[in-house]
């Protein structure tokens, strides 16, 4: 069995026991060592972050240091980025950022910036389908921390909601870093990136120590380095839409070319009123749910912060129009599309590629 991906939207803004009980961890993390087979990971190091949890894997320890000292990095590596763009936590810059209700420069880190200069740019991409401002129609569709009841809002809630929203309303400042609100009551959620981001900080913290080779995951994205003890690639398994939540639909093997991946998920937050189902992923530009038969997306890229967006970008665009801004784009993408009786599966070249490079199946 390997570690599975389906829906990885971590809601970045609850607490972790919260988000265990609303939503179902779907990555699998599965013992590194198999009776009766060579040890194909030295530690397995676990915890808790961004309301979600995390997990890395080594295929060995660096010189001198114990799993208990390498976790001790990444806590507090990923306790930067929660300080950074947690919209839980009350004195992060983002939650301090949206409580300021003035439209001069705000300074921010220079790590916020890349985050949100990412997103921008994602956002550019998709002619705002991808959006971080999108956190006010979120959550009137009570899918946001303001615990409102489940139900359909009214056309002019919507309306007066999105009047705040628009990826326009936000300007960058790289240097110094700082970022800048056209509107004062503009608020940005980057819980649609900012996991991805965390994966490649911890990343990044693993190169430093020395480690050649690790798997680190954060709520579903994962990020791979290197091979295994037993240098077999490390495989991650894109969850079925399915039923089954422990079902594998296609293993992909992550390799030094192909380090990243993140999925996007729309099977698994909902809710219906009167035979209706709303789905959790909204649409800025309609400020609904999306409509269309997109069930899942998974995108390898360079890095998982660019993984993380473009997974949830697709998602918005929905089944053709994701699958031609892949195309366009020379993404690698698998999407999962439901068709009546299960589902389809479609994928670009370029995913097809790589999955026959590594021989995954």
């Amino acid at each position: 069995m390997q570690p599975q991906l389906g829906e990885n939207r971590s809601l970045f803004r609850c607490p972790p026991s919260a988000f265990l009980v609303a939503v179902a961890v779907c990555l699998l993390l599965l013992a590194g060592c198999r009776p009766g087979k060579p040890r194909d990971v030295a530690a397995t190091i676990r915890g808790e972050t961004m309301g979600t949890t995390y997990s890395v894997k080594l295929a060995a320890l660096p010189e001198g240091k114990t799993a208990d000292d390498v976790k001790s990095r990444i806590d507090a590596r990923l306790e930067t980025v929660n300080r950074q763009m947690s919209t839980w936590r009350k004195d992060s810059e983002i939650s301090r950022f949206n409580a300021h209700a003035g439209t001069d420069w705000f300074p921010v880190s220079a790590d916020t910036v890349t985050v949100l200069a990412e997103a921008q740019r994602i956002s550019e991409l998709t002619g705002g389908k991808f959006d971080v401002t999108v956190m006010p129609l979120v959550n009137l569709w009570s899918f946001g921390p303001e615990n409102r009841p489940r139900k359909k809002p009214t056309d002019e809630e919507i309306a007066r909601r999105k009047e705040s929203v628009g990826y326009r309303l936000l300007e960058l400042r790289v240097h110094p870093p700082a970022v800048r609100k056209k509107r004062g009551d503009v608020t940005v959620d980057l819980s649609a990136i900012a996991k991805g981001f965390g994966v490649d900080r911890v990343a990044g913290e693993l190169d430093l120590l020395g480690v050649s080779g690790y798997m680190v995951e954060i709520g579903g994205e994962v990020r791979c380095n290197g091979t295994k003890a037993d240098g077999r690639p490390w495989q991650i398994g894109i969850q079925s839409p399915a039923n089954s939540r422990d079902s594998a639909h296609r293993v992909v093997a992550l390799r030094d070319r192909n380090r990243a991946m993140a999925t996007s998920g729309d099977y698994r937050s909902y809710f219906e009123e009167a035979g209706k189902r709303y789905s959790h992923t909204i649409d800025p530009h309609t400020g609904r749910p999306v409509t269309h038969r997109l069930a899942s997306v998974s995108v390898v890229a360079g890095n998982c912060m660019i993984a993380d967006g473009l997974a949830t970008a697709i998602m918005v665009l929905g089944p053709e129009a994701g699958y031609n801004l892949a195309m366009k784009e020379n993404l690698a993408v698998l999407l999962l599309v439901a068709d009546g009786k299960g589902f389809v599966e479609k994928t670009t070249p370029e995913f097809q590629r790589l999955k026959k490079a590594s021989g995954d199946r």
